[in-house]
């Protein structure tokens, strides 16, 4: 049996017992667990290794990728100067950033770009590749030229690849700073986070090895009923699920245990925390954690209100975005169907992250095992959401 660590409150233990049974019956490899409750820690679990070749255990501090779910770093990132009155989400993007408005791109919103719904999904007219990643403006200025997919506003699809560099880059003619050195400075400093877009040196020996899903494990994820359409499109190189995904980026699972792939500025795909800190960051968005919180409940209200939902152009699926972050719908959030005014995001490597403000809650989940879903929320994440939701309503009915 796997060894874990760490704390859990009473009346919490159910959390420990799932995060448990997925190192049992869940291929767990390594991973961190924590639960933020009304700004203070009542799950704090970490346990398995780090790094399987070398038997490196997994520890409080381990860092590992979170794929998609750093996207909610740049999300945070705007969101902040929009609490500070120096971004208004009705504006249009053009505003702050004017070659956005190239190509019938002039009348789109920041909140209509957080929300999945600019149609610029795809950067297959030129993949991304390291070199672009470490330069980040050709990346931005291909976004900048770039043609709308649907008519902006109209329908929604995952901004997957580019969503990132689309907030990353309001932030950086905004602020005058690269998104990482704002983060740094306004949001994972003060908090203090070990959470990044771009990983230090001094990081790094902290990092976690990535164990990529066997062709087994991804076979299961992949006869998910909810999927079927998204598999399909993925295999067609004409559909725009593939020219978003696998036509978009030029760097492959091979990358995916290569340092520089995480010292570039990567806020789509790249970013890395622990547990404690992705829990931690989302507890600061609701709350006051230390003198610190970013976003007041107003705002909180507008991000979590649904700006799309129902069938993904890019993901094929269902899906629901409030501004900036997922929120309950679909077959990538596994909250259980009663939930609602939750907000976060998942991703490919199995990580997820959301804050529920109306419990007080906040949730942090790192494991170093890829999910068997393509772009995660999978049985792992599932089964800890469940044990959660089930313990807080034992607790209230006390």
């Amino acid at each position: 049996m796997t060894r874990t660590d760490g704390m859990t409150a009473a009346g919490y233990e159910p959390l420990r017992e799932a995060f448990e049974r997925n190192f049992a019956e869940r291929g767990e490899v390594g991973a961190g667990l924590t639960v933020y409750r009304d700004g203070r820690p009542v799950v704090d679990l970490w346990g398995g290794e780090a790094d399987p070749g070398t038997h490196r255990p997994w520890r409080r501090d381990t860092i590992a990728p979170l794929a998609s779910t750093c996207k909610v770093f740049a999300s945070a990132a705007v969101l902040l100067l929009a609490e500070r009155g120096l971004v208004d989400l009705e504006a249009p993007v053009a505003r702050y950033w004017p070659e956005f408005a190239a190509n019938g791109k002039a009348g789109i919103t920041v909140r209509t770009l957080l929300g999945h719904r600019a149609g610029l999904p795809s950067m297959h007219a030129r993949p991304i590749t390291w070199e672009d990643l470490r330069d980040w403006t050709p990346i931005t200025d291909t976004l900048a030229a770039a043609a709308p997919e649907w008519p902006p506003g109209t329908a929604h699809g995952y901004h997957g690849v580019s969503i990132g560099h689309l907030a990353g880059e309001i932030v950086r003619r905004v602020s005058g700073v690269t998104l990482s050195e704002f983060l740094a400075r306004e949001i994972t400093g003060p908090l203090g986070l070990d959470c990044y877009v771009r990983v230090p040196d001094a990081a790094l020996p902290r990092l976690a090895t990535m164990v990529v899903p066997d062709a087994d494990t991804v076979r299961l994820g992949m006869e998910v009923p909810e999927l079927a359409g998204f598999v399909a499109a993925l295999a067609d190189p004409g559909s725009l699920s593939y020219r978003s995904f696998y036509g978009s980026v030029a760097i492959g699972w091979d990358a995916t245990n290569d340092p520089r792939t995480y010292q570039v500025e990567s806020p789509s795909m790249d970013g890395v925390a622990s547990a404690h800190s992705l829990a931690r960051f989302f507890a600061g968005l609701i709350g006051e954690i230390d003198g610190v919180r970013l976003l007041g409940p107003g705002l909180v209200d507008r991000v979590r209100t649904p700006q799309a939902e129902g069938m993904d152009r890019t993901l094929c699926a269902h899906t629901a975005w409030g501004i900036g972050f997922a929120v309950p719908g679909g077959p990538f959030w596994p909250a259980p169907p009663r939930l609602t005014g939750l907000f976060g995001q998942g991703g490919a490597t199995g990580s997820f992250g959301f804050a529920d403000p109306d419990r007080r809650i906040a949730f942090g989940y790192v494991p170093n095992r890829g999910s068997e879903l393509l772009e995660g929320g999978d049985f792992r994440v599932r089964s800890l959401i469940e044990a959660l939701y089930a313990t807080l309503e034992d607790r209230e009915r006390g």
